[in-house]
């Protein structure tokens, strides 16, 4: 498993930001029994940065509080039998797949955290819990979908021991 954490911006959180996102990354892909070794790049932002991003590749201007870019599509979230037919989506040097980056603003960290009353830590892994669940395949864009990433972030968190 590889991590390749980038911090742009440092928002003194009081948070260990590469601790607890290895933390919750490798939470994910053991709470999914995602069954390959995988790269993941992380990368920390400010407000402004994380605003071009998001116009820039998803043509919303706006600042929003992380983005994810899955690199495999996924017929059906949570089945990844299909990736052993699919050698372009491994790394042909270290063998790991490459699920994706996740971008994530500090600033809307601290503000979100602030906002619905819980720590900066939670707020931090939440949105981590959430991008990783995308880089698996699920999303959020149907009431169904919804309620299954809801699930599976509040019981990712939960069972890191990282609650509200």
């Amino acid at each position: 498993m590889t991590i390749d954490f980038t911090a742009e911006y440092d928002l003194n959180l009081d948070i260990d930001y590469q601790q607890i996102a290895d933390k919750v990354i490798n939470g994910a892909l053991d709470y999914e029994k995602f069954p390959y070794e995988c790269y993941v790049s992380l990368t920390l932002v400010d407000n402004a940065s994380i605003h071009s991003i998001n116009r820039e590749f998803r043509e919303t201007d706006r600042a929003t509080d992380v983005l994810s870019f899955p690199m495999v599509d996924y017929d059906t979230a949570g089945e990844y039998d299909f990736l052993e037919d699919r050698e372009d989506c491994f790394d042909p040097e270290s063998g790991e797949l490459v699920l994706g980056d996740i971008v994530v603003s500090l600033d809307k960290v601290k503000e979100q955290a602030e906002a619905y009353g819980h720590s900066y830590l939670r707020e931090y892994a939440f949105l981590i819990a959430h991008s990783m669940l995308h880089l698996m395949g699920y999303d959020h864009m149907e009431a169904e979908e919804a309620v299954i990433m809801e699930k599976k972030q509040a019981e990712i968190l939960a069972g890191l021991g990282i609650n509200r």
